[in-house]
């Protein structure tokens, strides 16, 4: 008898996945020209996935920060980065790149100020960080914003009007990729050994594989990552400046007819999944759930690539789940340009005294399951 009332609270603030009880999704919700989804799945002990979707009538802004090293810096930029963009938006008149780069950047100074001041009780903050993907659409106009290997993926309909084309719209700044290792090598012509090949991969100064990120404070600060009391907890790292930074790469895309929707996933996603393979499965279904139809179409694969079922994997609890997949955050955003939506008031936040609609993924997926209480911003006070 509850199921005809508690269907419209699912379509608002999302359920978990039955069987899986780590896995969350929401099927369906507008944004101001059209339509959304997202699902996240936790595979570690904490979840470093966080993902956002925040709309007004006039823009809509998309989310993804892939944490490392523990959940706080991506539970920190999922409470500070749209702030602090509505904010220089509104004193710069508009979205913009700059309006961006310096949300970025104040992000960035707070979290380095947040480092400092819990730095006695906590120095190992100095060691967790946060990749940053985000989208914001204005009018026809598209920016990406990234730091580290989360990425957008757009779907757009090919020239014979029947199939779909992926075009990347962001930059993966991981050092997997040759052109992303010149860069970092050009960046330190002093230092032979700034990018080493270790455990299977390459990492700059063997620790890290991103070059970009937020947080991470040790790899920029070298005054951190020598200091005592950090060394307690973390290996001495011997750096002279800074090896990584929080400079994002921004693409302006102006928005056409033929783009239909738009993927932000983190890595977890396209470790997976191919951006064709991810943007066929979005073009060849229905919308409703088709985030959680990206994420378990990930996971499959993972369990393919042990000879595993899905069924096997979704048994497996979190911590132990990591060994056979990452967090994976997806968001899908439907772009039908010349819809409007009415939004009602309930549930909205207000940044200076506007009114937008937030939805987040729950900051910890089984915590969220299991009742557990859990502190969203334990350390960002």
């Amino acid at each position: 008898m509850l199921r005809p009332w508690f269907r419209p609270l699912e379509r608002c603030f999302g359920r978990l996945n039955g069987g899986d009880g780590l896995l969350w999704h929401l099927d369906l919700k507008p944004h101001a020209s059209g339509d959304f989804s997202i699902a996240v799945v936790q595979a570690n002990h904490s979840l470093e996935d966080q993902g956002q979707v925040l709309t007004s009538p006039s823009a809509t802004y998309v989310g993804v920060y892939d944490g490392h090293g523990g959940p706080e810096a991506s539970r920190f930029v999922n409470s500070r980065l749209f702030p602090y963009l509505d904010r220089f938006a509104s004193e710069q008149g508009g979205l913009s790149a700059d309006v961006i780069m310096k949300a970025f950047n104040a992000t960035e100074e707070e979290f380095l100020h947040l480092v400092k001041k819990s730095w006695l009780s906590r120095p190992q903050i100095a060691s967790v960080g946060s990749c940053c993907l985000v989208g914001a659409i204005t009018e026809d106009t598209l920016y990406v914003a990234n730091l580290g290997d989360s990425r957008a993926v757009l779907g757009r309909r090919a020239m014979d009007g029947r199939a779909v084309e992926a075009e990347r719209l962001s930059t993966d700044h991981n050092v997997a990729a040759e052109e992303v290792r010149k860069e970092v090598a050009e960046l330190h012509p002093d230092d032979s050994h700034i990018l080493v090949y270790t455990r299977g991969v390459w990492r700059i100064k063997g620790i890290i594989q991103v070059s970009r990120s937020i947080g991470d404070i040790y790899l920029k600060k070298p005054d951190f990552s020598v200091d005592p009391l950090f060394q307690q907890f973390v290996s001495p790292v011997p750096l002279k400046r800074a090896v990584i930074t929080a400079e994002p790469s921004i693409r302006t895309h102006k928005l056409k007819p033929q783009d239909l929707f738009l993927i932000f996933a983190s890595d977890g996603l396209w470790e997976q999944l191919s951006d064709e393979a991810a943007v066929d499965i979005v073009f060849k279904n229905p919308r409703a759930g088709i985030a959680k139809r990206l994420v378990r179409a990930a996971i499959n694969e993972a369990a393919r690539k042990r000879e595993m079922r899905y069924d096997d994997i979704k048994r497996i609890g979190k911590g132990v789940r990591r060994h056979f997949h990452d967090d994976i955050t997806v968001i899908v955003i439907y772009l039908d340009r010349h819809r409007h939506h009415d939004h009602d008031h309930q549930g909205h936040v207000r940044f200076n005294g506007s009114s937008y609609d937030c939805t987040s993924a729950p900051v910890d997926i089984f915590s969220y399951n299991s009742d557990e209480s859990e502190d969203p911003l334990r350390v960002v006070i």
